[in-house]
């Protein structure tokens, strides 16, 4: 298909913001949010809900997210949504200017908490355009600009979207994990009480974050694990030293090859050490490096919340949250590791299982934060493997 011609660079009277590719293509807007520039991979996202656990996932990092759903801020924000305190994401892109909260629990506005996190953002851009640019060409880099008080330079914006070194080779989990190791006991959130708290835990997790999600953290503890949370660079003997009945390996940001030249060595000897071990999304890809498959980038990844995923055991079919820009090669998984989980829109692999220990993986978000709730039962199954019943 022939590229699609830029837009006319001349900056709009309206205009105080621009998204900015390599090829030339100009998105013109309404800036929102913090003012600035941010250079990052474009990526988009088909979720309808959910935008404030998106824009402050870990996963992201190094991203501009393209919301495909018209009606964001329509809940506002709140304290409660976030999934780490400090956003990874270097910017958004909105159809529609931001919706006025109308909800119970909104306590901001989506443009003030935006200001508040140094998010630049973007509105009333032709987001089906945009979007169809990155299915048929590829997720691009791009430089996104809001500049009320300065005219915006569109060659200047090409110029950095072009010379940024983009995703692939990048080892990101180092920026979004923490620094040093703590103890995590909140559990999920429930309707008249808030998050709750672990009070008599019944095994114990140890955690590498390597950008992880809090509602996972939750999603653990919810079912009676203590969980210790520790920094991506973690050694075995960091991890092994607190005798866990299981190791999860968390979600996270860039190139799994990248992080995985100090994570890799250290999942071998947890697995070696037989410790029942789940992985999710940038864990899932690093445990399958550790297995000894291998990974490559997507043309524009899975980022959206309505990826239909087979369970091939079962044969069920679970509705998942997504938000990946590389993936396992099937083909290059070993004769002891087979695929679990596949992708109903393009038959890409989204879980593995080995077939003679206790360790799986899948690529998707089980947590459903944002939702939907349809494999949170991959926790269980967990729990279950930890305690032998599986």
């Amino acid at each position: 298909m022939a590229a699609a011609a830029p837009y006319d660079p001349s900056q709009p009277e309206w205009a105080t913001g621009a998204l900015v590719l390599p090829d030339g293509s100009v998105f013109w807007g309404r800036g929102i949010g913090a003012t600035g520039v941010a250079v990052a991979e474009v990526c988009f996202n088909t979720s309808l809900t959910g935008y404030q656990e998106i824009l402050t996932d870990p996963s992201y990092a190094g991203q501009i997210i393209t919301f495909t759903f018209p009606h964001i801020g329509n809940v506002g924000t709140n304290d409660e949504d976030v999934e780490t305190t400090t956003p990874a994401a270097r910017g958004c892109v909105l159809r529609a200017n931001i919706t006025d909260p109308s909800n119970w629990r909104a306590v901001q506005h989506l443009d003030a908490w935006l200001k508040s996190v140094g998010m630049v953002g973007l509105a009333g851009v032709d987001t089906r355009r945009l979007t169809r640019h990155i299915r048929d060409a590829g997720a691009p880099n791009g430089a996104i600009a809001h500049q009320p008080d300065a005219p915006i330079n569109p060659a200047a914006l090409g110029a950095a979207a072009s010379d940024w070194p983009g995703l692939e080779g990048a080892d990101l989990a180092k920026d979004v994990s923490c620094t040093q190791t703590y103890e995590w006991d909140e559990t999920p959130w429930a309707l008249g009480h808030g998050y709750g708290m672990l009070k008599k835990p019944a095994r114990h997790v140890v955690a590498v974050d390597f950008g992880a999600k809090r509602n996972i953290l939750r999603s653990l503890a919810g079912l009676g694990c203590k969980v210790t949370v520790v920094p991506a660079s973690s050694t075995a003997d960091d991890v092994l030293r607190h005798k866990p009945d299981g190791v999860f390996l968390s979600n996270g940001p860039g190139d799994p090859a990248a992080t995985g030249e100090y994570a890799v060595p250290m999942i071998k000897v947890v697995l070696e050490a037989g410790v029942p071990t789940f992985g999710i999304c940038l864990g899932h890809q690093m445990l399958s490096l550790a297995l000894g498959a291998k990974t490559e980038k997507m043309h524009h990844g899975h980022r959206g919340a309505n990826h239909p995923v087979k369970d091939l055991e079962t044969g069920k079919v679970e509705i998942t949250s997504q938000n990946h820009g590389f993936v396992v090669i099937e083909d290059s998984l070993p004769a002891n590791v087979e695929m679990s989980h596949q992708s109903l829109f393009d038959g890409s692999l989204e879980g593995i299982r080995v077939k003679d220990a206790p360790v799986f993986s899948v690529q998707y978000h089980p947590e459903a934060s944002p939702g939907p709730h349809d494999s949170h039962y991959l926790f269980e199954r967990f729990v279950a493997m930890i305690d032998g019943q599986d």
